[in-house]
């Protein structure tokens, strides 16, 4: 195969439809938009939730609650998932993400006291609970907050 042989994959590449551009494309004239209306003029048109005047849902619906924008989320993981690692491991964020148990880290790792710890482990992460401090110093690893 060379250079000149190449092609794209048949479908994968589409023309652009030209409109306006004469009676005899089938998108001359109007060009698609109709006759006469808010839509048809150039900028014309509605802001996105607009309903034609009446109370739009997003103030007809009660709002409720507060959402703290600069609340930490973090990725939180159960210890008994820790037993992946081998003994005398460092777990840290980037070995959980290799390790595949997670995708994102968010704002940092908090690990949980669910499950027991059977191996031998220092973990580096940003919280812990009491439970989980408590279940990996008594497997004999160490805890670091970072």
């Amino acid at each position: 195969m060379k250079l000149h042989e190449l092609s794209p994959a048949p479908g994968s590449k589409k023309t652009r439809t030209r409109v306006g551009r004469g009676i005899g494309s089938g998108l001359g004239k109007t060009a698609g938009r109709g006759m006469k209306g808010q839509k048809s003029r150039s900028g014309g048109g509605v802001r996105t939730g607009f309903e034609g005047g009446q109370m739009p849902i997003y103030r007809r619906l009660p709002k409720r609650g507060f959402k703290n924008v600069f609340a930490k989320e973090y990725a939180e993981i159960n210890i008994s998932t820790l037993n992946r690692f081998d003994d005398g491991v460092t777990v840290d964020p980037v070995a959980l993400v290799e390790e595949g148990i997670i995708k994102n880290v968010r704002d940092g790792i908090r690990i949980l006291g669910n499950g027991e710890l059977t191996k031998k482990l220092t973990v580096r992460a940003n919280g812990f609970t009491k439970a989980a401090e408590s279940k990996i110093t008594a497997a004999g690893g160490k805890v670091e907050v970072i």
